[in-house]
């Protein structure tokens, strides 16, 4: 899985917001009112010319649906940026969808976290749903689109398919649906989707992990081991991050249940050796590896191997392989592996 990204900083874009008068007010809501009347009892033409006279931010304040990102986007002083002349495509996240992020990490919903999360941080998290240009559904064409969210200099991306519908992957490697396309503004046009799509370099490991059912197990273990403080601080650091499956693999493999190894005075041990100081990405370990096999120290104290061929050799002969990498958090990235990997026997 690469990470790749973008942001719209230093484009000197300052946000200010206009005051409108009462007429024009009562107006735009008259509109919004007509609109959402119509699409509620089947539409018609006269509906996308409607809508079409609003613009991205009029509609998103007109619909309920999208209180939290309206709130989201005040926050982080976006509402001129979505609401000028620039043709943009949105692809919009429901309050629902907010909750659901919000809940992952610990919130009790999408208000909470619009009110936590720093408005640069939340700057970034918007700008990573926007692409430049009107981009209805019928142009998009699989394989990658370029956000305004900018991140180590590069142009950001999420991946797009279009099987089985219009499915965005973000840089955590989980996907959002878009549920109602071609929902067209005076300046671009917004695609509806069910899920917050997480950007690089934003929120931290521990964050991240959480947001990615596939985790769920280590995130389990991490905060059974009391390590959730650690992995959310400054780092950096590189965590070689087993999944569910990989978990289950160990489980079977070691004759414990779940309930067992969370219960493990050695849980600790495990998972710091799955840990690394500093933020070593995948360009990092081929170039380590580039003379031979190396050996990696790790947190817990102890070293695994890795071959030119990428696949891991821990304290115990056994072997799994990196099957994603540069997951970028705040505070360093994950390697995503397909095994548990295990430190030595103590003598």
């Amino acid at each position: 899985m690469q990470v790749m990204t973008s942001d719209p900083d230093g484009r000197g874009i300052r946000i200010r917001f206009r005051r409108t008068p009462m007429s024009r007010w009562l107006k735009s809501m008259l509109v919004a009112s007509s609109v959402a009347f119509l699409a509620a009892c089947g539409g018609g033409d006269d509906d996308d010319d409607a809508v079409a006279s609003q613009n991205i931010v009029q509609i998103a304040q007109g619909n309920p649906a999208f209180s939290t990102l309206v709130a989201a986007v005040v926050k982080a002083d976006l509402v001129d940026a979505l609401s000028g002349d620039t043709q943009l495509t949105v692809f919009a996240p429901t309050n629902e969808a907010f909750d659901a992020a919000a809940q992952a990490i610990g919130l009790a919903d999408g208000t909470a976290l619009v009110e936590t999360l720093p408005a640069d941080a939340l700057g970034k998290i918007l700008t990573y749903h926007v692409v430049a240009g009107d981009n209805p559904s019928t142009s998009l064409t699989a394989g990658t689109l370029p956000t305004l969210y900018t991140f180590e200099d590069s142009a950001a991306t999420l991946g797009l398919s279009l099987t089985g519908g219009v499915i965005l992957t973000d840089a955590l490697g989980t996907t959002a649906n878009v549920t109602t396309p071609d929902i067209d503004a005076s300046n671009g046009v917004i695609h509806v989707i069910d899920k917050v799509l997480v950007p690089p370099g934003v929120l931290d490991i521990v964050q991240m992990a959480r947001l990615n059912p596939t985790f769920s197990t280590l995130v389990a273990a991490v905060e059974e081991a009391d390590l959730v403080a650690t992995l959310s601080g400054t780092g950096p650091f590189t965590v070689f991050a087993p999944t569910n499956d990989a978990f289950a693999a160990a489980l079977a493999e070691l004759d414990l249940t779940a309930e067992q190894l969370l219960a493990s005075p050695d849980l600790a041990a495990i998972l710091t050796y799955h840990v690394v100081g500093g933020d070593l990405r995948a360009a990092d370990v081929v170039a380590l590896v580039s003379g031979g096999a190396a050996d990696v120290t790790t947190v817990q104290g102890d070293t695994f191997n890795v071959s030119p061929a990428l696949v891991i050799t821990d304290g115990r002969a056994r072997t799994a392989n990196l099957v994603a990498t540069d997951v970028v958090a705040s505070n360093g990235v994950i390697h995503v592996i397909d095994a548990v990997i295990l430190p030595p026997v103590a003598p």
